[in-house]
C-alpha cells in the first residue's frame, strides 16, 4: 500500500509509533489470552466442593501450570497463572473459608482425651494386670468408681504412665493422620468457568483488531504489544519543510524599533508536528525572491508552508515565484477574517516518484491569520496526503478536507465582519463557547488560552446563537479565562 506521498509504508519499533497511522489491518497474531489464565486471586477448583487442598506452591503468573486437578481438589492460585488441566472455575479468596479435615480433626480429639485420663494420679495406684490391653483407656470408668475386674493378662497396659514413667507434663502436640488435607469451602455459589479467561475471549489468532488508518494510541500500543507485534507498519508522515519570510523577523532578544520577534518559527514546527507531519526544517528566508524560488524548487517536503508574502505589497514574492516555477494555483484567497490572504498551490511532480505530488501552503504573516489558515488549510491537506492509495484526479489538495465542527451556543455576543466569515478564538464552559477578547490578526494571547475557533458567520452572532467551533490540536485547556471584551487590532 503506498500513501499519497509516493512512499512506502515504514516498519517502526513499538516505541516510536505513537501518533503514526496503520498502514493496513491490525491482526492478532497468537489467541488472546494465549491460554486458560486465572481472573482472580484464589483457589482453582474441581468439580463441586467442598475442595480437598492440595499443600503445595500456589499456581503463580510467569511458571508452568500445576498437575491437573482431581474432581473435589483445589490449589492456591494468582491471578494471570495458568489454570491447571481440570479446573472447573476459579473461587475468589474473600469468597472461601478452609478447615483442617475430619481425618485430622478426629486424631486431635483422641489426643485430647487420652492425654488428660493418662495423667490421673488415681490410675497409678491401680495393679498393671487389672488394665487390659484388648479395652483401649478411654473407655475406663471414671476414676472415682472401681473398675471391673478383668482377666489378668501379666503385662502392664500400653499407653497408661506407671510409677515407674510418670506422666508427661504437657500433652504431646496432635499430629493428622495420613492424607490429612484442609478442606475448602465456597461462601457463595460456584458456577462452572468463574473467573477463567478462556484462551481467545478477546481474539483468535488472525482476526482484524483494527482497520487501516487508524491512529496509533498509547491503547493500539499495548493491544498490538499483547498480540504479539514488536514493530507496526504504518503510513509515512507527510514531510513538512517551513519558509519564514521577512526581514523584519528577530530570533531573539526583546522587539527594537523596526524589528518584531519571529512568532511563527517557534510556532508552526510544533503545530504541524501535531497535525501528523514530520516537519524536516524551519528556514528563514527574509524578503528575497530569488532565495525563496531555490528553496520552494528544491525542497524535497511533500509540503512547503510559507508564512507572509501572499498578498500584494511591494516584497510580497510568493505569487511571483510560484509563477516562475510552474506551480498551479488551487486556493488564491479566502473570505475569512483574520486570514484571507491564505492560498495553496501544486508545485511539479518529482519524475522519480511519479504518484508523489507536492504543495505549498502561502499562510499570511499575521499570527492568528495564520493560525487561520492552518486549521483551513494546512489541516485537510496533511490528512489527505496521510490517507493510503494514489491521489485523485488534480492532486491529494484539490478537494482540501475541512475538519468536522461540533456547534456550541455562543455564550456572549460575538462581532462579525459585513461580508466574510470570521473565525473567533472560543473557550468551552458550561456546555457554551465563550468568546476572547485577544482575537485581532496579529494577536495571540486569545488562541493561547483558547480550545477552539468558532465560526462566526457575516454579521456576527447573538448570545445563545449555535455556532461551528473548530478544534485545536491539542487538550482543552482547564481552569478559568479571565472575563475579555472586544478587541479587532
Amino acid at each position: 500500500m503506498v500513501a499519497r506521498t509516493g512512499r512506502e509504508p515504514l516498519a517502526l519499533p513499538l516505541g516510536r509509533a505513537l501518533g503514526q497511522v496503520l498502514a493496513g489491518p491490525l491482526p492478532a497474531l497468537a489467541d488472546l489470552p494465549s491460554f486458560d489464565t486465572s481472573a482472580m486471586d484464589g483457589w482453582a477448583v474441581a468439580g463441586a466442593g467442598p475442595w480437598r487442598v492440595r499443600e503445595e506452591t500456589a499456581v503463580l503468573a510467569g511458571h508452568a501450570p500445576a498437575a491437573a486437578l482431581a474432581a473435589g481438589e483445589a490449589v492456591r492460585i494468582a491471578t494471570g497463572a495458568p489454570v491447571p488441566p481440570g479446573t472447573t472455575a476459579v473461587l475468589r479468596s474473600e469468597h472461601s473459608r478452609t478447615e483442617r479435615s475430619r481425618t485430622e480433626h478426629s486424631h486431635t480429639e483422641q489426643a485430647r482425651t487420652e492425654q488428660p485420663r493418662a495423667a490421673d494420679p488415681s490410675a497409678e495406684h491401680l495393679p498393671a494386670e487389672r488394665l487390659s490391653p484388648e479395652q483401649p483407656p478411654a473407655e475406663q470408668p471414671p476414676a472415682e468408681q472401681p473398675p471391673a475386674e478383668q482377666p489378668s493378662t501379666g503385662q502392664p497396659s500400653t499407653g497408661q504412665p506407671s510409677a515407674e514413667r510418670p506422666a508427661p507434663a504437657h500433652p504431646a502436640p496432635a499430629h493428622p493422620g495420613p492424607g490429612a488435607r484442609p478442606l475448602l469451602h465456597a461462601l457463595r455459589e460456584v458456577v462452572d468457568g468463574q473467573d477463567i479467561r478462556p484462551r481467545g475471549q478477546e481474539c483468535r489468532s488472525g482476526d482484524d483488531l483494527l482497520p487501516a488508518g487508524t491512529a496509533v494510541t498509547p491503547a493500539v500500543l499495548g493491544l498490538a504489544a499483547a498480540a504479539g507485534y514488536d514493530e507496526l507498519l504504518v503510513l509515512p508522515r507527510p514531510r513538512v519543510e517551513i519558509l519564514v519570510l521577512g526581514d523584519e523577523l528577530l530570533t531573539s532578544g526583546l522587539p527594537r524599533e523596526g524589528l518584531i520577534r519571529d512568532a511563527l518559527g517557534p510556532m508552526l514546527g510544533p503545530w504541524l508536528a501535531a497535525l501528523g507531519a514530520d516537519v524536516l526544517a524551519t528556514r528563514r528566508i527574509g524578503d528575497d525572491a530569488e532565495a525563496l524560488y531555490a528553496a520552494v524548487t528544491g525542497s524535497t517536503a511533500d509540503l512547503v508552508v510559507t508564512t507572509g508574502g501572499t498578498a500584494a505589497g511591494p516584497v510580497d514574492h510568493v505569487h511571483r515565484v510560484l509563477d516562475k516555477a510552474g506551480a498551479t494555483l488551487l486556493v488564491d484567497g479566502v473570505k475569512v477574517r483574520p486570514g484571507h490572504p491564505m492560498l495553496l498551490a501544486r508545485l511539479g511532480t518529482d519524475p522519480a516518484r511519479p504518484l508523489h505530488v507536492r504543495h505549498l501552503v502561502g499562510l499570511p504573516g499575521n499570527p492568528l491569520a495564520a493560525v487561520s489558515g492552518l486549521l483551513t488549510l494546512a489541516a485537510p491537506l496533511l490528512a489527505a496526503l496521510a490517507e493510503p492509495g494514489a491521489p485523485a484526479e488534480g492532486g491529494a489538495g484539490s478537494e482540501p478536507r475541512t475538519p468536522v465542527p461540533y456547534r456550541v451556543p455562543v455564550r456572549d455576543e460575538v462581532h462579525g465582519h459585513p461580508h466574510d466569515t470570521r473565525l473567533v478564538p472560543v473557550v468551552r464552559r458550561g456546555g457554551s463557547a465563550v468568546p476572547l477578547r485577544y482575537n485581532g490578526p496579529a494577536m495571540l494571547r486569545g488562541i493561547a488560552a483558547a480550545d477552539g475557533l468558532a465560526v462566526v458567520p457575516p454579521g456576527g452572532a447573538r448570545p445563545g446563537q449555535e455556532l461551528d467551533v473548530l478544534d485545536l490540536p491539542w487538550p482543552p485547556t482547564a481552569g478559568a479565562v479571565p472575563a475579555q471584551g472586544a478587541c479587532f487590532t
